[in-house]
């Protein structure tokens, strides 16, 4: 993997932010427009974006290396969530705040900026990965995920059967589902359907963003950058945990574009279905919100420097 390459595309990411950053102070977009963007994304360019790779994929993927993947990825997610109770303890979080940094070592960004990154420094062959990185996800999150978040809120009972498996079957799973299909079997779609879903696709980087540098101009600067002990958890998770892995990935995986995609969704900043879902329960976030705009920015160099393990 080229490392200018990486470093290119973050310095575009980071000046598309700085759009959104400065529309929002110049009253051109508001948290509701905000709001209304990211459904857009989450709900029509995401999907398209990963769906879009199966149109241009060279020849059908095997089912074994499908399969591979998917273990790849459930391993990964696996020493996540080992990451996220060793790491609170290692920077003496205090109990009541660790499922804080649980969620913000085990989910990262792999939709919002995963999704473009990926495209753009691997091409669109590498975005099946992407796919099945998105299904072990919400399938986590939606699970183990929510129930921490429930308990968390003084929630003793889990939420209805019907009502969990209807939020793991949302937009962005069923469409990283079908993606995979695609994959495996040689069906081209017409090409009025496969335009369609190849322009909505292309609109995914510009606007996830531009939303991201709203999210950065509502926090104060001072109040973002001013917490020593958060930048102790950038350097553990965003730095060394990701690069620890790869060198554990790179005797294992055979395949350069399997590892590349599992290195940058490995590097990706923390994720904001956490904060989402906590404030839907009624929790106090604000030290997972200052976090995950923090992440964010400082992503731009942080993950070049994982890149550089590869």
């Amino acid at each position: 993997m080229d490392i200018t390459i990486v470093i290119g595309q973050m310095c575009v990411m980071l000046i598309l932010i700085l759009i959104g950053y400065a529309m929002f102070h110049k009253n051109k977009l508001s948290n509701v427009s905000s709001s209304h963007i990211s459904g857009l994304v989450v709900n029509v360019c995401n999907p398209a974006t990963i769906l879009c790779s199966a149109f241009d994929k060279k020849e059908v993927v095997p089912a074994g290396h499908m399969l591979y993947a998917m273990l790849v990825t459930i391993g990964l997610y696996a020493l996540l969530l080992l990451a996220s109770l060793l790491l609170p303890k290692a920077m003496r979080i205090p109990k009541n705040d660790r499922y804080i940094y649980h969620f913000l070592t085990v989910y990262g960004n792999v939709g919002f900026l995963g999704i473009p990154l990926v495209s753009a420094v691997l091409g669109p062959d590498a975005l099946v990965y992407v796919s099945i990185n998105c299904v072990v996800f919400n399938l986590l999150f939606y699970t183990t995920g929510v129930a921490i978040i429930q308990k968390k809120a003084g929630k003793k009972r889990p939420s209805k059967t019907g009502r969990a498996l209807l939020k793991i079957c949302n937009v962005g799973t069923v469409s990283s589902l079908l993606t995979i299909l695609l994959y495996l079997v040689d069906i081209r779609l017409p090409m009025v359907l496969s335009d369609t879903i190849t322009y909505a696709g292309r609109a995914t980087t510009f606007l996830s963003m531009v939303v991201l540098g709203v999210s950065v101009a509502q926090i104060p600067l001072r109040e973002l950058f001013c917490h020593k002990q958060d930048y102790l958890f950038v350097l553990l998770r965003m730095i060394l945990l990701p690069a620890c892995l790869i060198l554990l990935l790179k005797p294992i995986i055979t395949s350069p574009l399997l590892l590349g995609t599992s290195a940058l969704l490995l590097a990706v900043p923390c994720g904001n279905l956490p904060l989402m879902c906590s404030r839907e329960h009624g929790l106090h976030a604000d030290a997972l919100a200052r976090l995950i705009v923090l992440t964010t920015l400082l992503s731009v160099v942080t993950i070049p420097i994982v890149v550089l393990f590869l």
